[in-house]
Formats: structure tokens, sequence, C-alpha cells
């Protein structure tokens, strides 16, 4: 493809998302109108307008051409740092925060990493705390998923931009028709929506309560209405604070998991569901590690006052929390609840993630099993002749060379990315060692929670929130499209 060409499409496809998003940032009025919230109708409309104006002008004055590997990555990555520019002007005009701290917010929204920059949320308006929880919702399956579930037509360019939007969609061709493809995944995704809204109401959450966390538990974002996160009920004293804790524990689990599996069980292909690896090593993982951080609390306080239940249902819903990136709270994990081990174990967590094809992010647990495996592989070629050969197996199958390439190539790109996100927030804060790498590990790991507060991360320099910035989108989009933006061959 010519380069001439090839701007041309990336800018016709931009103008096609832009204008999907002009008509999202509509809907909120209508919930402004029923709340009776008026000060922010002018706000959103306003937003839609420009963002509607600038789709058309993109869509009609460039043309489209055919999509190849290489424009779906650029047009991915392109699509979300621009959308994220419009979908903040409403928190830039009802909040009064900086533009930056807008985009900082919709940023970690449409990514579900969950960091925030603002306090005393209860304060906000509806209108806005429910677009914020939106945001993610909408990003927890992508926002080009979302744009090919809703496209009138099917362009077999279009299956590129299905893989480029990274693990969440690369393994989950469900049939040959990426359209098709796509609405069955946002069928599942919106039933389950649908399924928790129900179970949290019926617990005792207002329904607007429902709704925002069953958007941000299910898109394991983890943005709240309230400051207090999931340990508001239990502070308001809600009869049934302990089910609505357990109820979004099991969410937040189906979140992490692959989308894929969801429709087998659905379909009935229990072989298939039950017998899948990564959910396995998953689901033991959070068993394992909510085990031993349940035994080293008991062993820390010598067993006096030890609560059972409390304390694996407070350990339970963290380790999921964070092992899905969620970010969900019921106790502080920079309190001294959680022991020096347990704080260890959830930096782990934080990068390892949840399954291929899932709302969560980090490497992945099927990418871990490979690069343990390929650990193990190296060893056992020092016991055998030098000409030997030895393979890496997943699931009874071979794994290719350029899948351990790939696995190999993501995993050190996510160490430097990690690396250096914590020397830059070092080197511009009085933050300690722990802190700065835990505030890159959140938002590369697409996770939320640190070890500092939201007040200092507030008040970071705009040069640190710029690099959390970019390792959100880097995190949610497995780095590879936000390298090719600023690779000049790329747009040659």
């Amino acid at each position: 493809m010519q380069k001439n060409e090839s701007l041309s499409t990336i800018l016709n496809m931009l103008g096609s998302l832009t204008i999907v998003m002009g008509t999202l940032l509509i809907l909120p009025v209508f919930f402004a109108l029923g709340v009776k919230e008026y000060s922010v109708i002018n706000s959103f409309l306003i937003s839609s307008i420009i963002t509607l104006v600038t789709g058309i002008v993109l869509k009609f004055f460039f043309k489209h051409y055919r999509v190849d590997f290489k424009e779906s990555m650029l047009i991915c990555g392109l699509s979300w740092i621009v959308l994220c520019i419009f979908a903040a002007l409403p928190f830039y005009f009802v909040t009064g925060k900086s533009f930056l701290d807008s985009y900082f917010e919709t940023v970690s929204g449409f990514t579900t990493t969950g960091i925030t920059i603002y306090t005393n949320i209860e304060s906000l308006d509806k209108t806005i705390i429910l677009w914020r929880s939106f945001t993610q919702w909408l990003g927890g399956l992508g926002i080009i998923t979302f744009f090919l579930a809703i496209s009138i037509t099917s362009n077999s360019g279009f299956s590129h931009l299905l893989s480029a939007e990274s693990h969440k969609i690369d393994s989950a061709r469900l049939t040959p028709n990426v359209n098709k493809t796509a609405i069955i995944l946002w069928s599942v995704y919106t039933s389950l929506s649908l399924i928790q809204i129900f179970i949290l109401t019926r617990l005792g959450m207002s329904g607007f309560d429902a709704v925002n966390h069953t958007m941000t538990a299910l898109s394991t974002g983890g943005f709240s209405p309230y400051d207090s996160s999931i340990n508001y009920y239990a502070l308001s004293g809600y009869k049934n604070y302990r089910e609505i804790e357990y109820v979004l524990t099991y969410f937040m689990f189906l979140g992490g998991m692959n989308f894929v599996l969801h429709y087998k069980f659905v379909k009935g292909q229990f072989k298939d569901f039950f017998g899948n690896r990564e959910l396995q090593v998953y689901f033991f993982i959070v068993l394992f590690v909510t085990g031993l951080i349940v035994l080293n609390i008991f062993l820390i306080n010598n067993g006096t006052g030890f609560k059972g239940e409390e304390s694996f249902r407070k350990t339970v819903f963290t380790v999921v929390s964070i092992l899905t990136t969620t970010g969900f709270g019921t106790e502080d994990i920079n309190t001294l609840y959680f022991p020096a081990f347990a704080k260890q174990l959830f930096l782990v967590l934080m990068v390892v993630g949840g399954c291929i094809g899932s709302t969560a992010g980090g490497i992945k647990v099927q990418r871990v099993i490979i690069l343990v495996k390929l650990f193990f592989r190296q060893v056992k070629k020092l016991r055998l002749p030098s000409n030997a050969i030895s393979y890496v197996r997943y699931q009874g199958d071979l794994v290719s060379i350029n899948e351990l390439q790939r696995v190999a190539g993501l995993f050190t790109g996510w160490l430097l990315f990690l690396v250096l996100g914590g020397f830059i927030t070092a080197f511009f804060t009085d933050l300690g060692p722990w802190e700065s790498f835990s505030g890159m590990f959140s938002a590369m790991g697409n996770i939320g929670p640190c070890f500092f507060s939201v007040d200092t991360m507030s008040n970071l320099p705009s040069i640190v929130k710029i690099t959390y910035i970019f390792g959100m989108l880097a995190g949610r989009l497995e780095i590879l499209p936000i390298i090719l933006i600023f690779s000049r061959k790329s747009w040659k």
C-alpha cells in the first residue's frame, strides 16, 4: 500500500470510530435529564458535537483503502489515544480538573486500569460517575471490538483490526466472520452484566450502584462511586455486605477468564471448558495464593483474634481483585492488615494478570505457563546431547518458535517499561523505590492499586502522569501498537 493510501485509510477509520464515540457521548444526556442534573447536559452535548464533527470530517475527506496488518496496528494504537481525548472532554468541562488529569482518568477508564486522580468521588455528579464507569465497561472488551459488533459491513480486512486489539480478541475467533465474532463476545459480556445487576440489586444495592459496579467489575476496571470502594457497604452497615463482596469476587473472576470459554460453557462444550489448562492454573493461583496469605495472617497474629471467614473473604476478594487487575478494595493493600509477604505476592499477581481473551490486564496466565515451560526446557537441554531437539508443548500442541519469540519479546518489553517508568517516577518525585516501581506496575498491569495514596497520585508531576498514561495504553494494547506509532519506518 502506498504511503498516501495508508494514511488516508488510517484517518478514514479514525473518523468512523470517532463518530461512534460522538454518538456514545449523547447517551449520558438522557440520564442527566432523568436525574435532573441539568448543569452537565451542555458539557456532554458540546463534547458530542466536537467529536461528531471531527469524525465526519475525517470520514468524508479521506478515502478507505485495503487494511493490512501494519495499518491495523496503527489504527488500533491511534484510536485509543485519540478517542480518549474526546471522551475526556466531559471530565474537563464538568469537574474543573486540568485536561491532562481528565485525559489521565479517561485512559485509566478505557484501559480498565482504575487508577484515579479524583478524591471525594461521592461529590461528583451522578452523570459523570456513570460515564466514568461506562468507559471501563466499553474498554473491557475493546473500543474497536465494539465498533465491529455494531458495524453493518463485513470486511475481510477487519480481521486485522480484530487481532490488533491484542489479547482480548487474538484468541477469540469464534467464527470466520469478524463481525459475528464481535457480536457473540459482546452478547456474552452484556448477558453477564445484566445477571450481575439483577443479583446486586436483590442484595440491596441501589440500581445506580449496581450498574456502576457491574460495569467496573466484569470489565475488571475497578472504578467505584465511593472513595472507600467496596468497603463502603461494610462501613455503611449494609445487611448483605458479605454477600455483595462474594458476588463481586465471583464476577471479577469471570471477567478474568477467557470469554470464549464462557461461550463454550453456554454451548455445553464442558470438556473444552474444564479441560482448559489456562483456566485450571488461573483457578489454582487464586486458591493457592489465598491459602498462603490467610496462613500468613494467622501466623503473624499467632492466631490471636483471628477471624476465619472474614480473613478468607477479604483475602480472596483482594487476590481476585489484584490477579484480574480489577482493583476493587475491601481492605487497603497499604495497611498493616496484609503482611509484607502478602504485598510481595500482590506485586507478582499484578504482573501475571488474568487469562488470554479476558478483560483483565497483565502478561496473562497462559504466557506465564509458556515462559515457565521455556525455562525448564532450557534446563532439560543441559542434560541432553547437543544435537537433541527439545520442544515446548502447551495443552499437547507444540508451541511455535514465532510464538515463543513473541511471548519472550512481550515479557522483555514489559520489564523495560516497568524499569523505565519506575526510574522516571523516582527521578521526578520523592517517592521511595518500592512506591516508584509499584506505580508503574499498576499502570502497565492495568491494575489500579499501588503502594501510595490517591492524593499522591493526583499531585504527581505531569511527566510522571504522561509516563503512566503511556504505560496504561501499552499494557492494555500489549506494547506493539504504541511502539509502532512512534516508529518512523511504520509511516513509510
